[in-house]
């Protein structure tokens, strides 16, 4: 089969880029799920989009690829041209003109039986070998069209008339720039943008998070599911186990970290009656189910708990808190310090002891995913305390193995 630029199925080429540019720079003998022929195709084509944006790495396993991209010089997610490679076939495309010409008027509008009538007399008898297209397949192209607000219906009688939706109040493009880059979902504005005549790049980002942009199909799902207070199922992937397994939840929330971009779902289980949070790049695929009665109060209920949740884990949600404290001391000019406990504190609380002291304690479901932010703070750090016990000591045991290392003489006093 010739190689072919577009795609049908977005999923198989979320899982390469993924795989390959995402996780794991993986070589071309690493990858065993698919044919090397498999491999090869789909390699060519996301090297069609990324071309410009990828680097390659010869280990002794063979060559890796990777994604290099300088925020300072690319201002737009490169990753959404994957999005703007969709194929569609010859039917898709005759009748988007057909439908379009027909209804050019918004103030026109026609029934199903007079769209297909006239798509016969009009636009195909003059053709030797006319493609047919029957009622049934003009209903769920208008249908198609209808939900994704292109057009519009209204009722006269029993009779249902289509209208084209007007053409929208051009969008300020510089409030679409940065919506593309740094909001869920950000490849609507992307399309968007594409429609503006003019357009002048305003926003450079130092932390510009691209890989997202392979889930906003998925994100896109589950708003809609938050919006209507359905169920779900979704199929989300064990990468430690390579195995997907299927979970029905309520979709609460997606909680995005400000530090690496990530994206999760926080969501109700009823089967094991409590909450639980899921990373988005995991989650295979979601299938809507029917309205849940309590998504009012789950939501509520997740609120609740977020006044004690540092991050996204749920560990112990239904137990009590751990309470973690730590006591800094900053010297003279270092009051950007107190400023910086002041501005990530979260759900926690600084209280100021004297001129170059100052103490942060928090009461969280999880205090190890406070650990990592801890440690920025290190140096200045004279005392620990934290209700976990095990937490404290590996904490301290990690301090004592770090003097070691350095050959610092306090090395036995931190433990």
């Amino acid at each position: 089969m010739a190689y072919n630029e577009l795609i049908k199925n977005f999923n198989r080429i979320r899982d390469y880029m993924r795989e390959f540019y995402v996780y794991g720079f993986k070589s071309r003998e690493e990858y065993k799920r698919k044919s090397a022929r498999s491999y090869d195709d789909e390699r060519r084509r996301v090297e069609s989009w990324l071309g410009d944006y990828m680097g390659f790495r010869q280990t002794p396993e063979g060559k890796n690829v990777f994604l290099s991209i300088d925020s300072r010089l690319s201002r737009h997610n490169p990753l959404y041209k994957a999005w703007k490679a969709r194929s569609f076939t010859d039917g898709d495309m005759t009748l988007h003109f057909i439908l379009l010409d027909l209804l050019h008027d918004p103030e026109q509008g026609l029934s199903l039986g007079e769209i297909t009538r006239r798509i016969d007399q009009d636009y195909l008898s003059g053709f030797e070998m006319p493609r047919v297209f029957d009622e049934s397949t003009v209903r769920k192209k208008l249908k198609e069209y209808t939900e994704a607000g292109i057009l519009h219906t209204q009722k006269q009688g029993r009779v249902v008339l289509y209208f084209r939706t007007p053409d929208p109040v051009p969008a300020c493009s510089e409030a679409l720039d940065y919506f593309s880059e740094v909001l869920p979902c950000g490849v609507i504005g992307s399309y968007l943008l594409e429609e503006q005549t003019s357009h002048r790049d305003l926003f450079a980002f130092k932390h510009h998070y691209i890989t997202q942009a392979l889930d906003s199909e998925i994100l896109y799902q589950l708003f809609c599911a938050m919006q209507e207070h359905r169920e779900v199922r979704i199929e989300n992937l064990n990468r430690h186990r390579g195995q997907a397994s299927r979970l029905r939840v309520l979709p609460l929330r997606i909680l995005i970290s400000v530090q690496s971009g990530r994206q999760y779902l926080a969501a109700y289980c009823p089967g094991i009656r409590r909450m639980q949070s899921y990373r988005l790049d995991y989650i295979l695929s979601v299938c809507p189910l029917e309205p849940a009665a309590d998504f009012a109060q789950r939501r509520v209920q997740l609120e609740t708990m977020q006044q004690h949740m540092w991050g996204v884990s749920m560990q112990g949600a239904s137990a009590q808190t751990e309470h973690i404290s730590f006591t800094l001391r900053y010297g003279d000019g270092e009051a950007f310090i107190l400023q910086r406990l002041e501005r990530e504190k979260r759900c926690g609380t600084v209280e100021r002891l004297d001129d170059h002291t100052c103490r942060f304690s928090a009461d969280v479901y999880d205090a190890y995913e406070l650990v990592p932010w801890i440690r920025t703070f290190l140096c200045r750090i004279i005392r620990l305390e934290c209700s976990n016990q095990q937490l404290e000591h590996q904490f301290r045991s990690d301090l004592a193995r770090m003097y070691r290392m350095y050959g610092l003489e306090d090395a036995d006093a931190v433990s």
